[in-house]
């Protein structure tokens, strides 16, 4: 049975591990462009475009895809809260993570918010370990803690809340992301990335606990061979929230 969307929050259905089952004609993204930002920050800058009404666009700007990995498992869970395992409820423990994705269709005279858009994010745990699969870190299997999906608004936005991720070797701190869907130009596309956070923010997670634990991290952006190619337009610009820190992650996926 093809997998089925429900544009807006009322939910959807996805086919388990079949990431690209639903896509007759990829309709690719492409990278050739981008739209500058007006701040001045660490990530593209420039002018902001207008939407068709005159209203102002939200801030787009094309990001580099990177590699999906080992561990996306398509699990079909439509939910904001992605700390928990689904079957027995258990939360994983770490510093809290409010985590949320602005995702605009960058067109020739405007950058338009992007609805009905599903976003999957993905991560591991305090220990380095990922829910559902089985590799020399954990056997996880049938666990579906710090994953989970939601469908973008009418603004283009999709909210999570979730943990500051750890670590494992030969990797910096990263949250892996997946934003996919159709437009009624074509069947489907789909956009996968990672995101990144500044080293001393991971320095100060990480002396608290269950972080602490661990001892010292093996490996920080400047030697993660992954975040060289592009990671620099991908790191989350997180602030203190409470007793954790929040996020927000501007994106603009150019369909062609």
């Amino acid at each position: 049975m093809p997998r089925q969307y429900v544009s807006g929050m009322d939910g959807f259905r996805l086919k388990r591990r079949d990431a690209l089952g639903f896509l007759g004609g990829t309709l690719m993204v492409s990278l050739m462009g981008c739209f500058r930002r007006p701040s001045a920050s660490a990530e593209l800058s420039g002018t902001v475009a207008q939407t068709p009404t005159g209203t102002a666009a939200p801030a787009c700007t094309v990001r580099p895809q990177q590699t999906e990995g080992p561990y996306f498992v398509d699990e079909g869970l439509n939910r904001a809260d992605i700390r928990a395992d689904s079957a027995t409820g258990a939360v994983k423990p770490g510093v809290p993570l409010k985590l949320q994705f602005r995702v605009s269709q960058v067109g020739e005279n405007a950058c338009v918010p992007l609805a009905g858009a599903i976003v999957d994010v993905w991560h591991c745990d305090a220990t380095g370990a990922y829910s559902d699969v089985s590799d020399r870190q954990a056997n996880t299997l049938g666990q579906t803690f710090l994953r989970g999906a939601q469908v973008t608004n009418a603004d283009g936005t999709a909210e999570f809340t979730t943990i500051y991720p750890g670590w494992y070797p030969g990797r910096t701190v990263h949250i892996h992301f997946k934003i996919r869907g159709s437009t009624a130009a074509s069947q489907g596309y789909e956009f996968t990335s990672q995101l990144y956070f500044d080293d001393a923010l991971s320095d100060r997670v990480y002396a608290q606990a269950p972080y602490s634990d661990r001892g010292q991290r093996t490996t920080r952006n400047s030697n993660d061979g992954i975040f060289r190619s592009g990671g620099e337009q991908l790191v989350l610009p997180a602030t203190q929230d409470g007793e954790g820190y929040a996020g927000r992650f501007e994106i603009g996926l150019e369909l062609v």
